[in-house]
């Protein structure tokens, strides 16, 4: 198994209090990560089991993820192996694509600023912000 996906990592993570299931929050970050290039095809991705001991879900969350990714192509099952990322995603995506990815996300955010009434700006610096401590370990 790859360092980065151990799964005592934070390499995946849930929010148990979010209104997102948390199988589709754990689909949503393996498409992002293979979006981006950070998996790329043939790399593996810990276990079920591995993953559910790991966030303390049932594994049957972990395997809803895994299904729904492997019936659209994003990973490959292979019987008595690892699940893997499949052949196809060898690459990133182009930035056009991930920016489509992304765009959901801020129509949500873009809205809720709004019912909140803050001005753009304040919510461009919040924004600003929340990608900056990204930046710090």
């Amino acid at each position: 198994m790859v360092d980065d996906l151990k799964p005592n990592s934070n390499f995946l993570s849930v929010n148990t209090g979010s209104t997102e299931p948390i199988y589709r929050q754990l689909t949503e970050q393996l498409r992002r990560r293979v979006a981006s290039g950070q998996l790329v095809a043939g790399q593996e991705i810990p276990s079920v089991r591995e993953l559910a001991q790991a966030l303390a879900v049932h594994p049957m969350t972990i395997s809803k993820a895994y299904s729904l990714l492997e019936s659209e192509g994003l990973l490959e099952r292979r019987r008595g192996l690892a699940m893997r990322i499949a052949p196809q995603h060898k690459r990133a995506q182009s930035t056009t694509s991930r920016v489509e990815l992304l765009r959901p996300s801020l129509e949500q955010a873009a809205r809720q600023a709004r019912e909140l009434e803050l001005k753009p700006e304040q919510a461009l610096q919040l924004f600003k912000q929340i990608l900056d401590e990204g930046d710090t370990p």
